[in-house]
């Protein structure tokens, strides 16, 4: 079909935004330009976010800044994914512990909560968010409370986070750390549950949208679980190789190297006799072996010889729970 684009059919792009948009203060090269060229394909824009840390207003600014079309409704967080399941869980006035920034004090606010800042205070509930801020004593007293019969709730368990610096600790590893001193997992209101998707694309009024995150752990399985369509874009945490060994859950449907790519065609990926193809490249499964020939003596592993290793791949085990472990070999076409 001429001029189809890896976004013809879709209606609606929601995209993460560390890892994707940006690291840290810092935009992601080619990132912006992709975004604003949206509007002039009629695909609209929301952008869905686990951090928790600032409100959708400083989020929306911060990205305005940067360049790229954001009004302050086209961000979904998970701080107002926690406010709604608090809303949804408890009754109005429900003492609520905030473990977190002051913007998710302010979400949890707006949903009538009363907040309070101790154990002491006998909170009905603590919600835990991201903020660099916190410390020992910040997670000691949410453990407290918890321990003392409070419920919990995360607002997300990301293990890591893309600064522009490299790889951090996210929320999830500070979740992790009171889980060890309570015994129990808290509700978890972000990715990778779907309600955070469904809530972006209801506001958009998108009827086919298309998932775009960096983490196969939350991005993609959150998309995955709304039911949604799904791109895993290079740019941030996870791999090809990752990608490869996912569990079902979490395969992406598309696999691009930055967000330029949505304006070029998705190769089709082909099959013959258990060999997957895609831009030349081949691949086929064999024994918990993945085997891919190149096309070409050009150098590198490209994104298409992944593309065609990971169908290969997700074909001949089609159902798994676990993340898998191939061996990969790589032969050149005179080999």
């Amino acid at each position: 079909m001429p001029g189809e684009t890896l976004l013809s059919g879709f209606d609606a792009v929601l995209a993460d935004l560390d890892g994707v948009v940006y690291a840290g203060p810092h935009a992601i090269p080619g990132a912006i330009e992709a975004l604003v060229g949206l509007a002039e394909i009629n695909v609209k824009l929301a952008y869905v976010t686990n951090n928790a840390s600032r409100t959708p207003a400083h989020v929306a600014s911060h990205l305005r800044d940067l360049g790229a079309p954001a009004a302050d409704d086209q961000v979904v967080s998970s701080a107002q994914a926690g406010a709604a399941l608090l809303a949804l869980k408890f009754p109005r006035g429900s003492k609520v512990m905030v473990v977190g920034s002051a913007a998710l004090v302010q979400e949890v606010e707006q949903v009538g909560m009363n907040v309070v800042h101790s154990a002491n205070d006998g909170p009905d509930v603590v919600i835990q968010g991201f903020d660099p801020k916190l410390g020992w004593a910040n997670l000691a007293e949410a453990a407290f409370a918890i321990n003392g019969g409070a419920a919990w709730i995360a607002t997300n368990t990301d293990m890591t986070i893309p600064r522009d610096r490299g790889i951090a600790p996210g929320n999830g590893t500070l979740v992790a750390a009171v889980r060890a001193a309570v015994g129990h997992d808290p509700l978890v209101a972000g990715k990778p549950e779907a309600p955070l998707f469904l809530t972006a694309a209801q506001r958009l009024g998108a009827k086919s949208p298309v998932v775009v995150g960096d983490r196969l752990d939350t991005d993609i399985l959150g998309g995955n679980n709304a039911g949604m369509a799904t791109i895993l874009v290079l740019t941030g945490v996870d791999s090809c190789e990752s990608a490869l060994r996912a569990r079902t859950a979490e395969r992406p449907g598309f696999i691009i190297e930055t967000l330029k790519d949505f304006y070029q065609p998705y190769p089709e990926i082909t099959s013959e006799n258990g060999t997957f193809t895609c831009g030349g490249e081949r691949a086929e499964a064999r024994d918990g072996t993945v085997v891919v020939t190149r096309a070409s003596d050009g150098g590198g592993n490209t994104i298409d010889a992944w593309r065609a290793a990971c169908a290969a791949w997700w074909a001949a085990v089609p159902e798994s729970d676990t993340a898998t472990a191939p061996q990969v070999i790589w032969h050149s076409p005179a080999s």
